[in-house]
């Protein structure tokens, strides 16, 4: 490479970094999405209830979270890119323990491998590509980056349910297999390397408070209805301790030098927090969608798997189709204003989803999941593009990390409320056609919860200030 012009080589850097970093995020939102329309024939095969189907998903989705910021912190130290190759070796790795899993305990597993893996990509791939990028192209890379996500997500229903119908359910980690190794290639093409601030240390007692407070949390909220509820219950004191433990992380942040969870940087960057805030909330709203109407579709209207992840690609496509645009829009117009129509067509769609019965036709269903695809195009590269240009080039292992834990908080939080709902109106036993009513009850509450929670994210998103380029 020696003798190339300094102008070729920083295209190169560039254009990698956009491979790169675009491939390794079409990797876990793919398996998740494509898992949802597996989720019939997993319990099937392997004999699980609602809420051991919710655990699939979740212990995914929780160890990401628990790891992302402690990864994102490590990343700014040691370096970002490898650590995110690393995370691809992991998440490749546990793929392809899924595909052979004949237990749900092989299964599970995992899937917390694969989360394990899938927070080190998330906390280093916008990292990346906002090192490389100047302000003025970031909001335009952000939203390429944002289309690979949710162009994976609306061909995970698709070819998911291709996939689970003619070779099964263990097919899609295969696939994801295939994806990773050539992802892993790719991304050894990458030779520089970026660290945030020199001589920072990793906050190893502030990790594992957030990572404890987390997972007691998370665990309380998906067991209560498990135990019949009640404050002597232990998912409840699970709860309490979650909380107190999140009490003493927040105290013990602020005081230390290295955080892992930066505290006085939410207290002192008002549009740092409530850009994180609203993401929180959107995807807390938003998430368990694919999830709800992937049985709805299945068990209470008879579709195979294939129909029901065709018509699951509506929302995701429409978000893929529009997220460059709206990551363009968000480089000329505040993000903010830009993301709170996001999540407010996001509320209007969750709001009509609430009153669907076994009789709604299916194009309203695919009309709201249009509605809501334009919803979270609008939200998501611009919330994305406030968040990165509101910290310094020093801060974006781990304003990426942050944002990916609230994504993933959010996420996780979705699940476990779907899955709570579902279990106090279905009970424990696997999902059958008998289960309509209860079934349809079950979403409309959970549809209308999630419906109200976008409309706080509303507010939150309107009230951060004007972005700051960095």
């Amino acid at each position: 490479m020696q003798g190339r012009p300094m102008g070729s080589l920083q295209r190169e850097v560039k254009i990698i970094a956009i491979l790169t970093t675009t491939s390794a995020s079409f990797l876990t939102p793919f398996v998740s999405s494509a898992t949802n329309i597996a989720l019939p024939n997993i319990g099937l095969e392997l004999g699980l209830d609602t809420v051991m189907l919710g655990w699939v998903q979740t212990s995914f989705l929780l160890t990401t979270a628990i790891f992302l910021l402690p990864l994102g912190k490590v990343a700014d130290i040691t370096g970002r890119k490898i650590v995110f190759l690393v995370g691809l070796v992991v998440y490749t790795a546990s793929s392809f323990l899924a595909s052979i899993a004949n237990s749900a305990t092989i299964l599970i597993m995992s899937r917390i491998f694969q989360g394990i893996g899938g927070a080190m990509l998330a906390a280093t791939s916008v990292a990346i590509l906002s090192s490389v990028f100047p302000p003025q192209d970031r909001g335009k890379v952000l939203g390429i980056n944002v289309a690979s996500v949710y162009t994976s997500i609306a061909l995970g229903p698709f070819i998911g349910g291709i996939l689970t119908q003619y070779f099964g359910w263990r097919s899609i980690f295969s696939m994801n297999v295939l994806v990773g190794l050539l992802t892993l290639l790719l991304a050894l093409r990458l030779k520089q390397e970026w660290r945030g601030t020199p001589g920072e240390r990793f906050d190893i007692f502030g990790s594992l408070l957030y990572g404890t407070s987390l997972a007691a949390i998370m665990w309380g909220t998906l067991s209560i209805s498990s135990y019949g509820g009640g404050f002597s219950s232990p998912p409840f004191y699970a709860l309490l301790m979650g909380a107190f433990i999140m009490i003493c992380l927040v105290i013990w942040e602020g005081r230390t030098k290295y955080p892992v969870l930066d505290v006085r940087l939410f207290l002192n960057n008002l549009n740092f927090s409530l850009s994180n805030l609203s993401a929180l909330i959107n995807y807390a709203a938003t998430y368990a969608l694919s999830f709800l109407l992937s049985l709805y579709l299945q068990v209470i209207k008879g579709f195979t798997p294939q129909v029901a992840g065709t018509i699951l690609m509506a929302q995701p496509v429409v978000q893929a189709l529009l997220s460059p645009l709206a990551g363009w829009l968000s480089d000329r117009i505040d993000p903010s204003k830009v993301a709170s129509v996001g999540i407010a067509l996001n509320a209007i769609g969750l709001f009509v989803l609430s009153t669907i019965n076994g009789e709604t036709e299916i194009f309203s269903i695919v009309v709201i999941l249009i509605l809501m695809g334009i919803g979270f195009a609008l939200f998501s590269s611009p919330n994305t593009n406030a968040i990165m240009s509101s910290v310094g080039r020093e801060l974006f292992g781990v304003a990426s990390a942050t944002l990916s834990t609230m994504r993933t908080l959010g996420q996780t939080f979705s699940i476990a409320l779907a899955t709570l709902v579902l279990s106090v109106f279905v009970g424990s036993e696997i999902l059958k056609p008998r289960s309509l009513g209860d079934f349809i009850a079950g979403i409309h509450v959970a549809f209308l919860i999630f419906g109200v929670l976008c409309v706080l994210g509303v507010f939150t998103s309107l009230s951060r200030g004007k972005k700051k380029q960095v």
